[in-house]
């Protein structure tokens, strides 16, 4: 069995130059992700999306990035779940890419708010009819007796819909994080790793390298 100490992976796969960088953070990303995207990296879109509780205890998890604005990032999901929940107590958040693949993360801080309605509307009908069902079947992150309540629930929705288009739930649909600071990072050699932070200040970012 091997030692969790012992596990190392040197990072060679490229490396950042300042000078390389894009002016806007949201351009800089969007070349990253189709870089990923062409590289096929493992969900691409995949984000750690990280709240906090009224107790200020730290909670995260893995959501799909749907949408790169010019002013944030956009994720749907059940607006009474425990992220949901945690939200609307604190409006802070963070989110975490990785794509191990080309050794690159992207962490990116700021404030979050509900999409307009009329955009969950429009995503929620661009979702196959099953994911739209699931939207009511599930009453997310509360306790089910078991797997069968809620695959009796999705069956129940599915008779009532069926031949009809189904509503956007009330209690589903987008969030924007608009960032106050995204950090890019490049993974190299002997942990020398490559970071620059574009930091918002007086609505210009301002982008500044850190120690790795």
């Amino acid at each position: 069995m091997n030692k969790l100490a012992d596990i190392r992976k040197e990072y060679t796969k490229g490396n950042l130059h300042k000078e390389n960088l894009k002016t806007s953070p949201f351009q800089q990303f969007n070349d990253w992700l189709q870089e990923a995207l062409k590289a096929k990296c493992n969900e691409p879109t995949a984000v750690t999306l990280a709240t906090v509780d009224e107790d200020l205890m730290p909670n995260c998890r893995i959501v799909l990035l749907k949408d790169v604005q010019t002013d944030g990032f956009v994720f749907f999901t059940n607006y009474n779940s425990k992220k949901g929940q945690e939200l609307s107590v604190t409006n802070k958040a963070a989110l975490n890419f990785f794509w191990p693949e080309l050794e690159r993360q992207v962490r990116i801080r700021g404030t979050i708010k509900k999409v307009p309605s009329l955009k969950s509307d429009e995503y929620f009908q661009s979702r196959p009819r099953e994911s739209q069902l699931g939207a009511w079947a599930s009453n997310q992150s509360q306790v089910v007796e078991d797997s069968q309540q809620l695959t009796n629930k999705f069956e129940q929705l599915k008779k009532q819909y069926e031949d009809q288009s189904i509503p956007r739930p009330a209690h589903w649909g987008g969030y924007i994080l608009e960032p106050i600071s995204i950090e890019f990072w490049q993974g190299k050699a002997n942990r020398m790793h490559d970071r620059f932070q574009y930091h918002l200040e007086a609505n210009s970012w301002i982008i500044r390298q850190l120690a790795p």
